[in-house]
Parts: structure tokens; sequence; C-alpha cells
């Protein structure tokens, strides 16, 4: 049995969808790591030194190698990728 760690970095009120979406393509658990920070493409707003972005989660799914695309394609679409820069992003390794 071969397997995938897909990897989501969502904005914290996405997480919940995400799992719940994850699950229905699949996923059997995850693991998530609250309040991670990063910077993308844009370089992030501040004010007085403190960031006006929220907070990122990044989410953790170890998933079957047959259903990884499925799960992935259902993240990004309730993450809102793909719509909303910014939004977050999801990736899979081996």
């Amino acid at each position: 049995m071969h397997f995938k760690l897909i990897i989501a970095l969502v904005e914290d009120d996405k997480t919940d969808d995400v799992m719940e979406a994850a699950r229905e393509g699949g996923a059997t658990g995850a693991t998530v790591i609250n309040h991670a920070r990063g910077e993308g493409l844009v370089k992030s707003k501040t004010f007085f030194g403190l960031t006006l972005e929220t907070q990122r989660d990044m989410v953790l799914f170890l998933v079957e190698e047959h259903l990884s695309r499925k799960i992935l394609e259902k993240i990004a679409r309730v993450g809102d990728f793909e719509n909303k820069q910014g939004a977050g992003i999801a990736f899979q390794i081996d």
C-alpha cells in the first residue's frame, strides 16, 4: 500500500471545512498545526509592526495514493485557493 502526504496551508476559519472535505474524499484523519506563519508573493501588510492578516493553519493528511488527487482537488475547492489570492495552498509529497 502506497501513501501520499497532503500538506494544506489554509486560513484558520477554513480549517474545519477543509478537514470535512478531505474526510468526504476518503481521508481518515489529520494533524493540525495552528498559527503557522509565512509570506507569499505579496508581502504582508503591517501596522506598527503587527501583521494584519489572519493566521494560517497547517493541516497534514496521510492518505492512500489512489485517493490523494481527489482529496487535493476537494481541499483546493473548499479552501477557495484558485479564486482568492493568499487564501492558501495545498500540495502532496510521496
